[in-house]
């Protein structure tokens, strides 16, 4: 009975530094994971800019987690003549991956609103043109206007914000968590093409 009891403590130490490297897999420190993100390697030679704002941890523990779908939405982009490419949606990874391609007038602030998702991380790409957008966290919103939908897999939100216009060239990634509000002209109404991927998010 003894020795049963000590081959079951043995077999647990033993499985236990396998826990821990997955643990340790999706975990990142704030330092490393700048590092990371300033290397751009995730990138895989995609020539678009990267914005600021993007949470670095979050976005580092996320493509860890996810590496497939980040790395095929990269390759979408890098494999695409994106000042070419046909408006529309594009199936990338099923429902894991996909994007859509617009290419329309940039909107007034008050023709625009808050929103979030659940399920989907938001890689918005600015082709042409530029466009103004609004990111706060969803903890902070000063209200909700309308519930989460599950099936649309967005809410919307009443927020103070903080805006970004991003270039002709550069990009911006929207976490669950993370209220955006796109699609603002930084003024003339001047067309934008953007293409928009969503990316599954890890829980």
């Amino acid at each position: 009975m003894k020795k049963a009891l000590v081959f079951a403590v043995l077999l647990t130490f033993a499985a236990a530094p396998a826990v821990y490297a997955q643990a340790a897999d999706t975990a990142i420190t704030k330092s490393k994971a700048a590092k990371w993100f300033k290397k751009k390697e995730w990138l895989n030679g995609v020539r678009l800019i990267p914005h600021k704002s993007i949470d670095k941890e979050v976005f580092a523990r996320q493509y860890r987690i996810n590496k497939t779908y980040w790395d095929k939405a990269f390759a979408f982009l890098k494999e695409q003549n994106l000042q070419t490419i046909a408006k529309g949606k594009y199936a990338i990874d099923r429902d894991n991956v996909f994007a859509s391609v617009t290419e329309e007038p940039g909107k007034d602030f008050d023709k625009t609103g808050w929103e979030s998702h659940q399920k989907y991380i938001d890689v918005q790409c600015i082709i042409v043109g530029e466009e103004k957008m609004g990111k706060w966290p969803v903890a902070q919103v000063t209200s909700i206007t309308r519930p989460y939908d599950e099936k649309k897999d967005v809410a919307n939100y009443t927020a103070p914000g903080k805006f970004y216009t991003l270039p002709a060239g550069s990009f911006i990634i929207f976490f669950p968590g993370e209220a955006h509000r796109p699609n603002i002209t930084p003024g003339g109404n001047k067309v934008v093409k953007k293409i928009v991927i969503k990316v599954r998010a890890a829980s």
